[in-house]
């Protein structure tokens, strides 16, 4: 049986790859940083069959002991400080958290489990002011959030250690993925939010940033997927992976109204303190090598997507 360690593993992200790997008959192990108050939202459906161990990407050593302890076969590495809102008011701890752990991690992997293959989460934020459109692997990076900076160190330091250590390790450029787990501080999960609150009289009005904003948006359960190809490959590297689609986020506001019969103008406004410092106009990939390489693509459309929170939202309200 297989063993992979998750860390972020109460995240979006971590719950759907936590249940496909069990799925494929792994053994599950996430990695959790000690805190006060843990939610277990999430995972709680699956907390029975995973092993949690206590660890921080702020603490190299708790690494090392977590390993040491564990010995997994894969590591996927998908805790960060990971809203680009917050990193601009905590830089310091986002680079902290987003950038350096990543180091700490795989120094702790080059130490104590050289042999296992790795998985690093990098982002689309690293495009920023895209220098193309769409962006692929060879597209350059300009970050425009200390968040997107972050997260080009976590990046170049995996491919470093890939080309110094012959560590098997890859690297996922993920466009914006969303789900229902989605944390309802992202703007996708707001606006679904939004709409089943208004539609059930709980709420008059939505405030959004800038409308015009284009993302490329799939559906996280599609995503974990491709994180897992990537590391059953002989040779590790680098893949962008998204639906090659864009939308703006007024058509957000549009289908996800639209999914319970309400008019979006009627109760979308928009506040200029939501905008970024330094916007992110357009991101929008091209998975072609994704596709090729690893057999991947995404199968759920974005209003499959955008309906699918907003009735998970709608069955919140009624539970």
């Amino acid at each position: 049986m297989p063993k992979a360690l998750i860390t972020g593993i109460t995240g979006q992200d971590g719950s759907y790859l936590a249940e496909l790997l069990l799925g494929k008959g792994y053994e599950v192990v996430g990695m959790l940083r000690r805190s006060s108050t843990v939610n277990f939202e999430r995972i709680d459906h699956i907390e029975d069959d995973i092993t949690l161990a206590q660890g921080d990407l702020i603490d190299g050593a708790s690494m090392v002991n977590v390993l040491r302890e564990h010995q997994p076969d894969e590591i996927y590495n998908l805790a960060a400080q990971s809203f680009v809102q917050t990193s601009f008011g905590q830089p310091v701890l986002t680079g902290e958290i987003t950038a350096l752990g990543v180091t700490r991690l795989l120094d702790a992997i080059r130490m104590v489990s050289p042999d296992a293959r790795f998985y690093q989460a990098s982002s689309s934020e690293m495009f920023g002011e895209a220098q193309e459109v769409p962006q692929t692997e060879a597209t350059p990076f300009h970050p425009r959030s200390p968040y997107g900076v972050a997260k080009v160190y976590g990046h170049w330091i995996t491919v470093n250690y890939r080309e110094s250590y012959d560590m098997h390790a890859s690297s996922g450029i993920l466009f914006n993925h969303e789900s229902p787990r989605r944390g309802t501080e992202f703007v996708t999960r707001k606006v679904t939010k939004a709409a089943a609150r208004i539609h059930a009289g709980l709420q008059d009005k939505l405030l959004l940033g800038n409308l015009e904003a284009q993302r490329d948006w799939g559906h996280a359960r599609d995503y974990v997927d491709a994180m897992w190809r990537m590391l059953q490959q002989d040779t590790p590297d680098d893949y962008v992976i998204c639906t090659g689609q864009t939308h703006t986020v007024q058509r957000l506001c549009e289908v996800a109204f639209g999914v319970l019969d309400l008019d979006w103008e009627k109760y979308v406004g928009v506040d200029p303190s939501f905008y970024r410092p330094a916007e992110v106009d357009l991101l929008v990939g091209d998975a072609s090598k994704a596709k090729a390489t690893l057999g991947w693509e995404p199968k759920v459309s974005f209003e499959q997507l955008v309906t699918e929170m907003v009735e998970a939202d709608v069955a919140r309200l009624g539970s």
